[in-house]
């Protein structure tokens, strides 16, 4: 089943909150038991498709990052030097690598409760001169999804009372799919 087709994605407000409680805790720098330290918050948005629209099930936020560890230390330290916009935060903290075991989870969940991964989000903190909303993939999160299959789900914090959120099919700006978040209704009942 391929996402590129989709028309919209369909997140239920509880979900969208689940992601902004996420970001505005790392931000705060909360930290939950095993979770690494940094004002990084990544996760992997689940889901169903209904037709050309997906409809978001479940949030599940990433805790660990692999990013400092080897191998993957060399191999994004090299992504970053290659294809990183210098910023604020120096590269040797900027970028994350899922921990491989909360990936294996993740896909193990998705299996039993009849689930896709629809895409992995990150947030963006620090406005730049040319994206000042910062709601829009990097050239780097272009090149990360590419081939993925998936969405990236960019959250912009720059504002963090007024966040928002877009998703771009492999992180490419031309490939944006409209987000409709959805208050939550109590089912009608006879």
């Amino acid at each position: 089943m391929t996402l590129e087709h989709t028309s919209q994605i369909v997140m239920p407000e509880v979900h969208w909150q689940t992601i902004v409680a996420h970001c505005k805790r790392k931000l705060a720098g909360v930290l939950l038991p095993g979770e690494s330290e940094g004002r990084k918050a990544y996760g992997i948005i689940t889901g169903i498709r209904d037709g050309e629209m997906l409809v978001v099930e479940r949030i599940v936020a990433l805790k660990k990052n692999v990013r400092g560890e080897e191998p993957y230390k060399t191999y994004i330290d090299r992504m970053m030097d290659e294809y990183a916009v210098p910023s604020k935060t120096p590269l040797s903290k900027r970028g994350w690598m899922t921990d491989p075991t909360e990936l294996k989870a993740c896909y193990e969940m998705c299996d039993r409760e009849a689930l896709v991964v629809l895409g992995t989000y990150h947030m963006h903190i620090v406005p730049w001169e040319n994206d000042p909303k910062r709601d829009t993939p990097t050239r780097l999160d272009t090149l990360l999804a590419k081939g993925s299959g998936l969405f990236s789900f960019i959250v912009s914090m720059v504002d963090a009372v007024y966040p928002t959120v877009r998703a771009f099919y492999e992180g490419v700006v031309e490939k944006e799919v409209p987000i409709d978040i959805q208050e939550d209704r109590i089912a009608e009942t006879g």
